[in-house]
């Protein structure tokens, strides 16, 4: 039986990067993680160590900070772009590029005084094959909470069942949440359009993380299943450039509080916030009927 060489790829993880725009005394920081993942014509370097075809990982940090400085960064998702197509553009060996980005938030204190933001973490995604592109953006971390309005009952029962129902209880969560931008892309970075013709990314981003915390929080919750279901739908509703949408949604479990030991009642005022083990529900919202996703997830 013959042993062969499986799909492969490689690059450079978690690229840091602190990008400074000092163009008028008001400065802006944007503070990156840049991951770079490589694939095409590799097997030399895998079968016989011969390296001609390995653009070095080295290379590609340098490459981040390089197009940081010549391009600057502004909307992660022309920043991720810009890499991905350089890379297959400019490498003849390299057939597909994926460039994924995590930007961290800062609030501003003063002019060039900043202090690291507990929000959510923004993301993008930018995949090229040398002909067509796609890109996923989303956030992680989104940490939410509805102290009333959520039930949970009628469930499968079996012999190790010892969950009571309720009709009230703290439903939180932290939410992961990746969308697929419909094509085509532009066929060239820096226009800030999430697709020909639409929205800037950053309104998109804007709007869709708005549309997220409003479904969860206008949702009566008998699951968070259904609470999941409404918050995809409600992106999809209000953003005709996203195709689908996929959430992560960890069950932030807390326990009321048995207080009788102390001869105290406690009214739903006292919980303990148990951090593991916790539900995970997962699942994918798209529109019937929705462009394939191609090489984008």
């Amino acid at each position: 039986m013959a042993i062969v060489l499986g799909a492969n790829q490689y690059g450079k993880a978690e690229i840091r990067l602190l990008h400074i725009s000092r163009d008028d005394g008001s400065h802006v920081i944007t503070d990156l993680n840049v991951t770079v993942t490589l694939s095409g014509d590799l097997a030399a370097t895998h079968l016989t160590g011969d390296n001609a075809a390995v653009l070095t990982t080295d290379a590609q940090k340098n490459t981040v900070f390089a197009f940081a400085k010549e391009h600057g960064v502004d909307q992660i998702e022309d920043f991720a772009l810009r890499l991905a197509r350089h890379f297959v553009d400019s490498q003849a060996a390299i057939w597909f590029a994926r460039v994924a980005v995590e930007q961290y938030p800062w609030e501003r204190l003063g002019d060039h005084t900043f202090c690291r933001s507990g929000r959510e973490v923004r993301t993008a995604m930018a995949s090229y094959d040398g002909r067509e592109s796609w890109m996923v953006s989303g956030l992680r971390d989104l940490t939410l909470l509805n102290s009333a309005g959520s039930e949970f009952w009628g469930f499968a029962r079996d012999r190790y069942t010892t969950l009571a129902e309720t009709t009230d209880r703290i439903l939180a969560t932290a939410v992961n949440a990746r969308w697929r931008h419909a094509g085509p892309l532009p066929p060239e970075p820096g226009s800030q359009r999430a697709v020909e013709g639409g929205p800037g990314w950053a309104d998109s981003y804007r709007s869709a993380r708005d549309m997220l915390l409003a479904a969860f929080a206008d949702t009566h919750s008998y699951s968070l299943q259904q609470t999941l279901f409404a918050m995809g739908q409600r992106v999809l509703e209000g953003r005709p450039e996203i195709a689908e949408i996929r959430l992560s949604l960890p069950n932030k479990h807390h326990f009321e509080v048995d207080m009788s030991p102390f001869g105290l009642e406690n009214a739903g005022e006292v919980f303990y916030a148990a951090d593991r083990p916790y539900g995970l529900i997962e699942g994918t919202v798209t529109r019937d009927g929705a462009p394939p996703p191609g090489k984008a997830w």
